[in-house]
């Protein structure tokens, strides 16, 4: 097919992409008039940010144990209080976030996470190897459209969080060199990604994946970002950096994250938590399961990047760190809208090539990810059950604790978590549940592509033919 041929299906796929992408846009805008306060936007998480950042221009010290930062009256919930679990440098960074006032920056917040997805499909389908960009740009409008209304998305922009902002960093950030065709190579890759560790700690899973992977140097500048943030922490904030980094902060106060088995909680480490019954008794049953699930994931990751599937392995690796992470809230779970477009691509890929048994289970795989972790409405089930709040997806279809109360009164055999049974167990736990399934699936793959012929040399895409992204689109 002449590069000619390819300008009509790849200028259908950007309109096509553009239409879907405007109607979901529009649907959630639909949603947030219908459903008012609380329904598609409750900013708590930027409120603390915010709060964060003022009080660190403004009260010293930070971490005071005993301190909250006040919500902001946006739905009649002002009595609730979270802490701020995040590092000093994070409070140096939303430090400049304080400077814009609160309107303008929760619509600011709404339109950078919606881009943020945009940006990270984009990238995605980079590391795909779309050459082309009216094939990229298409493949990205469609992909956004259909990940747009998975519950992780929604919510991260329900409370204002930064989760996509982060992950397009570091699909970016670590697919850079694959794309970079001049004679310099950019010798700074990896430090965007230590940069979001700084912010939050889990992006430092990739660390172990690029050193399994013989990327050492962008292993290094990872783990170099990363501590220039912690030294900058030091220097705008040592007394609160000393109380985080050498005095144990994080650890010796385990309130601050809220309770640990908490619903919205979807890790190794809650679901070990709400058999177990107790915070301490799933302690460590919890180390003894996320080792094991960070040497399947590692290893995963590596096999499936010697086969030349690097952003396969990149998802692979965040899997990983999502799954042994203590603490991964619902909103974290956001890097399974590139999944299911990398899903989606392989599928098309594979009936493309007549493939058909490949391209179906691809496409299985692919769908089961978007019933699993999609914002199904909340009228399935009672919507009192969460105090008439953001409950959207599977993930709430049974009453939960507030992460509140532990803060206030510590571990409690009362909580409901510890009493699911049932279905409650199956839709309360889901999450981690397919993330789990999803670990060992893309384990077996791993090994399959091992004993498959080896793949060929990655090809850059400045010499891919035109019209190898429009066909794989």
């Amino acid at each position: 097919m002449s590069s000619v041929a390819v300008k009509p299906p790849g200028s259908r796929l950007v309109k096509a992409g553009a239409i879907a992408f405007a109607a979901v846009v529009v649907s959630w805008v639909i949603y947030a008039v219908l459903s008012g306060k609380n329904g598609a936007m409750d900013p708590v998480d930027l409120t603390v940010y915010r709060d964060g950042g003022l009080i660190v221009r403004h009260v010293r010290p930070y971490y005071d144990p005993h301190a909250y930062a006040p919500l902001y009256d946006w739905g009649g919930y002002s009595s609730l209080a979270l802490k701020f679990t995040y590092t000093p440098f994070a409070a140096v960074a939303f430090a400049l976030v304080s400077f814009i006032p609160w309107t303008p920056l929760w619509i600011l917040s709404v339109v950078v996470n919606m881009v943020s997805l945009l940006v990270a499909l984009w990238y995605t389908f980079r590391a795909l190897g779309y050459a082309d960009r009216r094939a990229r740009l298409g493949a990205t409008l469609v992909a956004a459209a259909v990940t747009f209304w998975l519950q992780p998305v929604v919510r991260t922009i329900y409370l204002g969080q930064v989760n996509l902002i982060l992950m397009a960093a570091i699909i970016w950030d670590l697919t850079q060199l694959d794309f970079d065709n001049s004679k310099k190579r950019r010798w700074w890759a990896g430090v965007v990604t230590g940069i979001a560790a700084g912010i939050k700690l889990t992006p430092l899973i990739f660390v172990p994946y690029l050193v399994l992977t013989k990327r050492f140097r962008e292993a290094a500048n990872t783990v170099a970002g990363f501590l220039a943030t912690v030294l900058v922490g030091f220097a705008i904030l040592p007394h609160d950096s000393s109380d985080w980094w050498l005095h144990g902060l994080i650890f010796n106060d385990g309130n601050r994250t809220g309770f640990t088995g908490w619903a919205g909680n979807q890790s190794l480490r809650a679901i070990i938590t709400r058999l177990s019954g107790s915070v301490d008794a799933g302690t460590r049953p919890w180390l003894a399961a996320a080792a094991v699930a960070f040497i399947l994931g590692m290893v995963a990751a590596a096999l499936i990047d010697r086969a030349g599937h690097r952003m396969v392995a990149i998802l692979t690796a965040a899997l990983t760190g999502l799954l042994i992470s203590p603490i991964s809230w619902d909103h974290h779970w956001v890097w399974v809208a590139p999944g299911v477009a990398v899903a989606g691509h392989y599928a098309i890929r594979a009936w493309k090539a007549r493939d058909r048994w490949r391209a179906r289970w691809l496409a299985v795989l692919a769908v089961a990810m978007i019933f699993v972790y999609a914002a199904w409405p909340d009228a399935i089930w009672e919507r009192e059950r969460n105090l008439g709040r953001f409950s959207l997806g599977f993930l709430w279809a049974q009453k939960n604790t507030s992460p509140i109360q532990f803060s206030e009164h510590g571990d409690q055999p009362s909580y409901v978590e510890y009493h699911w049974h049932g279905f409650q167990l199956l839709w309360g736990n889901i999450y981690i549940l397919g993330g789990m399934a999803l670990l060992l699936i893309l384990l077996g793959i791993g090994f399959w592509l091992r004993r498959a012929a080896p793949a060929p040399p990655r090809t850059e895409p400045s010499e891919l033919p035109a019209s190898e992204p429009a066909s794989s689109a």
